[in-house]
């Protein structure tokens, strides 16, 4: 079973995949805060890409936060996974609670990570879209849709691990799916991780500091 050590070793082999949009003025890179980020730090430096992120937050099931049976985005966006919400019986007023306390959490992250500047302009330009891992879908999801409403050029989803089936899906819903590992068995995502620690909000902005969303033409 291939293993990553850690999620700076999986953005460096990511970017390996990628090397097709090193060096283009035409690429941005953004990464899923929190875990997505150093993911998508090391794709930006080794491919020469500008870095910036895509804000979305997991709708966790009641009693099971660690479920998503959703997600929304920036801009009102929500996604949710249906199979979810009917095997568990969520209530509509259920839902409304979770969404209204990741609202507030979207809006702190926002300000936290970005501060006064503002998201870049997407339209006509390739966005990668990194992660370190793909479970349900729903999250990646939810960043598409809100990806979509800038009508970039195209989207290339590029993540170390998705189970097969959530990658056969998601490539009739963007222009590109990378993935170096898709199990049909996939437990979850830390299992492909040596290390798999959680990414820190001070990570985030330091690295977001560090390759910042600067796009030349």
């Amino acid at each position: 079973m291939r293993r990553f050590r850690n999620r700076t070793e999986a953005g460096q082999q990511l970017a390996k995949k990628l090397s097709a949009y090193a060096n283009r003025t035409d690429v941005l890179v953004l990464g899923l805060p929190r875990g997505g980020v150093p993911v998508a730090y090391e794709v930006a430096v080794a491919l020469n890409l500008p870095l910036d992120i895509c804000l979305v937050r997991k709708l966790g099931a009641p009693g099971n936060k660690e479920l998503a049976m959703g997600a929304i985005g920036m801009g009102g966006v929500m996604v949710l996974n249906h199979d979810v919400v009917e095997s568990l019986q969520v209530s509509t007023q259920a839902i409304a609670r979770v969404v209204a306390l990741e609202e507030k959490e979207l809006e702190r992250r926002d300000r936290a990570y970005r501060g006064e500047r503002p998201f870049p302009d997407l339209q006509g330009l390739s966005i990668v879209l990194v992660d370190d891992g793909i479970a349900t879908g729903a999250t990646l999801r939810a960043a598409i849709a809100t990806l979509r409403q800038q009508q970039p050029a195209r989207i290339i989803v590029a993540v170390p691990v998705a189970p097969l089936s959530t990658y056969n899906e998601l490539k009739a819903e963007v222009d590109e799916v990378v993935s170096l590992v898709t199990p049909e068995r996939f437990y979850s995502i830390s299992v492909w991780y040596d290390q798999f620690d959680q990414t820190t909000d001070e990570e985030v902005r330091h690295l977001l500091l560090e390759r910042p969303s600067v796009i030349s033409y």
